[in-house]
């Protein structure tokens, strides 16, 4: 499984981190056979929107080499999501399995078309940004349409990450992730009850 994750300028980091914490444990403890990933910007240094600079090891890859890819929010997804070169390059993603997004990147997603005719979710403060990108907008903290995967404000992050986990595996594995990482509050099984459709791939 190679996944990408998504940098860009003023994007919050705990979207970002919570759920790279989480799901490159497959690869840690062995759940799954050559998972490897990639961070991906348009530019070899991006900065969060406090300040923190980050190095992408990839600059503009095709984003179809992938098997799951990963966008964090932040407040300039509000503007980036009308970058025609951005949302050009998200749209190589086009036939990528399995996508997530936390809090905001969901906007990005949605102007790529993604979230076309699905179910998902974002931060609260943007629920009807997301509008016009979605078939409906979910108010609760994870959904998962199929093999797409939309996750609530920053911390959501965490709990996203455990559950993509957990889709991928099984409960005994999450619970062994949740350890590993001294995070009680994930209930294993709990999002389950939301999915429309099964995984896909």
């Amino acid at each position: 499984m190679k996944m990408a994750f998504i940098l860009f300028d003023g994007m919050t980091t705990l979207d970002f981190t919570g759920f790279y914490e989480a799901i490159t444990w497959l690869k840690i403890l062995g759940a799954k056979q050559d998972v490897s990933w990639d961070f991906c910007a348009m530019k070899n240094e991006i900065t969060d929107d406090r300040g923190l600079t980050m190095k992408a090891n990839l600059v503009s890859p095709h984003l179809s080499r992938y098997d799951l890819l990963f966008v964090p929010g932040g407040f300039a997804t509000r503007n980036l999501r009308f970058d025609s070169d951005f949302v050009a390059w998200l749209l190589t993603a086009a036939d990528v399995p399995i996508k997530v997004s936390v809090c905001t990147g969901a906007l990005l997603l949605g102007a790529a078309g993604f979230l076309h005719g699905r179910r998902a979710t974002t931060n609260p403060s943007a629920y009807k940004l997301l509008t016009p990108y979605c078939a409906e907008v979910v108010h609760t903290r994870i959904v998962k349409d199929g093999s797409l995967f939309t996750g609530g404000g920053v911390s959501a992050s965490i709990d996203l990450g455990l559950f993509v986990v957990e889709a991928l595996t099984d409960i005994p594995f999450v619970q062994q992730v949740q350890l590993k990482m001294d995070y009680p509050y994930y209930r294993a099984g709990e999002y389950s009850e939301i999915s429309t459709k099964g995984i896909e791939g």
